[in-house]
């Protein structure tokens, strides 16, 4: 099966997964690029950030170089911006036909998860959910962090077919 790593970063969490999840499973990435970002530090990305997820917005993404709909096979990633999902994973959910697609997601998170798992399913819903993992502010032990990446895509490699 083909599989693809598909995943918004904003500080490089999300990425730090994605791209240690695609090398062990031995999938493609895309990263989801916003043609116009959140540009603020501190508290205030916070806000920006979070004002864009209660007010349902859908940024509009940068070309893709791969499409999604040619893989068998999707891990989906996002870092969790108000309990949620980050706007550019709405815009992924809305502009690409998913159906019928063995998928797993994680969330990256400082605080709390809260049920950003459960939101992404929601809105994949016609798609096999096949697995699911939350990884605590990722960059602060990379170690522990690849130990966790490797258990999991152990479990993902039986589930989609793929071989490292």
């Amino acid at each position: 099966m083909k599989s693809l790593v598909v995943f918004y970063s904003f500080e490089g969490n999300t990425r730090f997964v994605a791209e240690n999840v695609a090398r062990e499973i031995g999938g493609d990435l895309l990263e989801l690029k916003p043609k116009s970002d959140v540009k603020s530090k501190g508290f205030m990305k916070y806000f920006w950030g979070g004002r864009q997820v209660v007010m349902c917005k859908t940024p509009e993404l940068e070309a893709f170089d791969k499409n999604p709909e040619d893989y068998d096979a999707l891990v989906i990633g996002t870092p969790v911006w108000s309990f949620s999902y980050a706007p550019a994973i709405r815009s992924f959910f809305r502009n690409v036909n998913l159906k019928n697609k063995k998928i797993a997601i994680f969330c990256c998170f400082q605080g709390v998860q809260a049920n950003t798992l459960d939101k992404m399913k929601l809105a994949l819903k016609d798609n096999e959910i096949i697995e699911q993992k939350g990884f605590i502010n990722p960059l602060s032990d990379k170690d522990q962090t690849l130990d966790q990446i490797i258990c999991w895509t152990k479990i993902l490699r039986d589930q989609i077919g793929e071989t490292s």
